[in-house]
């Protein structure tokens, strides 16, 4: 099985190698993959991924599929396994995933097409944190000594877990912040204005009240006083830091609405560079180099 499925496979190399690849796409690299057809199987609903995913596909010159969870036949009781094997045997050239199961693509390993990983459970999410990467590269030009804090609900954050374990690798701190009822061993905790005033990144999550909010016993206003992103807490950020979020932000939650895209705020340059990222992976794939 090929294609992109966790970076935890790869070398610090090989990421940087997909790193620049994107940038070199950012720069106007042109690559045309002309004939070649894709499909988005999500099983969980997206905006950015899903879509950046297939903006990368027609950027390349790839036809992308679409696929309808509601009225294909998962309802009917089809398996993953057979879905994909389905798309394979109808000749598409990748298959990019979203599952609410976490490594889900165990159960794939005799797939011979490139597969991507859209978002596994609250395992992993590379492209993810390979656009976060890009982004603090960008801004940066480096990992190594740089501090990172993800704020918010780490516990059942893919992107907080597949992050931390690549910056790690490459040098960063990396710290957690937000409610404690949340937080893992993913890094050290630190206290949400600690954080603000130390780290070079602060990277926020989605809070996801729609599953937590009983387990909270916490209203959106008083989250947001005591770990969100106010105007206050921007004004003592250290010189320099920027701010990140993976999206769908909770406007007023975990990030104030005029913070969103303040000077500091690199969110909608991270959705930007989702495409870029997406791009690069979806070229090494189709060349054989992952």
């Amino acid at each position: 099985m090929r294609g992109l499925l966790t970076l935890k496979s790869l070398s610090t190399q090989e990421i940087m190698d997909i790193i620049n690849l994107a940038i070199r796409f950012k720069n106007g690299l042109t690559v045309n993959f002309s004939g070649k057809k894709m499909v988005n199987l999500f099983y969980e609903n997206s905006t950015r991924t899903q879509y950046s995913f297939q903006i990368a596909m027609l950027n390349l010159g790839i036809a992308p599929l679409s696929f309808n969870l509601a009225t294909s036949s998962v309802i009917k009781g089809e398996t993953l396994y057979d879905t994909v094997r389905t798309f394979e045997s109808l000749g598409v050239d990748g298959i990019v995933i979203r599952h609410t199961q976490d490594v889900y693509y165990r159960e794939l390993e005799t797939i011979k097409v490139p597969i991507f990983n859209g978002g596994d459970g609250t395992s992993d999410h590379p492209t993810q944190t390979l656009l976060d990467l890009m982004t603090i590269y960008e801004e940066f030009g480096k990992f190594q000594g740089l501090k990172i804090c993800l704020v918010g609900d780490v516990l059942h954050s893919r992107v907080a877990h597949g992050n931390a374990e690549v910056m790690k690798r490459l040098g960063m701190e990396v710290y957690i912040s937000g409610p404690e009822i949340f937080a893992d061993q993913t890094g050290p905790y630190l206290p949400i204005d600690e954080a603000v005033a130390t780290c070079d990144i602060i990277n926020l999550l989605r809070v996801q009240f729609e599953r937590h909010e009983k387990e909270m016993n916490i209203t959106k206003e008083e989250y947001h006083r005591q770990w969100g992103l106010t105007v206050e807490r921007v004004a003592a950020m250290k010189k320099g830091a920027i701010i990140m979020h993976p999206a769908p932000i909770n406007r007023g939650v975990e990030i104030a609405s005029e913070v969103a895209e303040c000077v500091s705020s690199r969110i909608y340059k991270q959705m930007e560079n989702g495409v870029y990222v997406r791009m690069a992976v979806i070229t090494m794939a189709l060349e054989g180099k992952l």
